[in-house]
């Protein structure tokens, strides 16, 4: 965890990246039965219990505070000069797989991302698809495979900032497009997506075209050996965009 602050008298940027410590007291509790019922041992190890979670939805739930969590090194800098500057506190999320597979050219000058901001990575006219942090590379896969196998347009859209999120830019997408698929590597029940698409379903009820489609992690302690079946690959997001389509045709 690192602490930046202008001074002492102003808002400081907390940047996590053990933020799976954030919980820790609560999912402790939680997992006690997991971490030593021998029907589970197999799921244990290398400290994956503690080191594999995605609470930012416990952040969101806190008012006042910003929340941001940039899609690879580019947006990471902007976001986080953005961050310096504002006046009130900010959590500054760090995915650490992009630490070892985001690789991007970066100016050297200084250039900031305005917060509360999301931007349309890919646009489209068949579905909207929402996402944040790393799975937007996930993402990016499959809204591509979605295009090459079924000739699929999505509207890709990073809300880069989830606290306070851009609700204009989605609703206006998914007005469009007429569905949602919002994917993300923590549990679904009650993670941010949720309230993405509780929010569509006020704004947009009499656009949509197919119910809305969440597309995330289970509601199980995470299984590090097993993580190739829990987090929502591409292939689980092309499933649910191909669903969402077919549905309104």
């Amino acid at each position: 965890m690192s602490l930046y602050r202008h001074s002492c008298l102003e808002p400081c940027v907390v940047s996590v990246i053990i933020i799976s410590f954030l919980p820790k007291v609560t999912y402790t509790h939680s997992l006690s039965h997991a971490l030593h019922s021998p029907q589970q041992h197999t799921q244990v190890g290398h400290g994956g219990h503690y080191h594999s979670q995605s609470p930012e939805a416990y952040l969101t739930h806190t008012p006042g505070l910003c929340v941001v969590m940039p899609r690879g090194p580019r947006s990471a800098k902007g976001l986080l000069l953005s961050a310096a500057k504002c006046k009130d506190p900010v959590i500054f999320l760090e995915p650490k797989i992009l630490y070892r597979s985001a690789v991007e050219d970066v100016p050297d000058e200084p250039y900031t991302i305005p917060l509360g901001k999301a931007e349309i990575l890919r646009t489209g006219s068949d579905v909207t698809v929402v996402g944040w942090g790393g799975q937007l590379r996930v993402l990016e896969k499959a809204c591509q495979l979605a295009f090459d196998q079924f000739g699929i347009e999505c509207e890709l859209i990073d809300l880069r900032t989830l606290l306070p999120w851009d609700t204009e830019t989605v609703v206006e997408s998914v007005n469009k497009t007429g569905k949602l698929v919002v994917s993300h590597e923590a549990p679904i029940t009650c993670g941010f997506g949720a309230e993405v698409v509780s929010r569509v379903q006020e704004e947009c009820f009499l656009s949509l075209e197919a119910p809305l489609k969440r597309v995330c992690g289970y509601d199980t302690p995470f299984p590090l050996v097993f993580e190739k079946y829990y987090v929502p690959d591409e292939l689980k997001n092309l499933e649910a965009i191909k669903e969402v389509v077919e549905y309104a045709r």
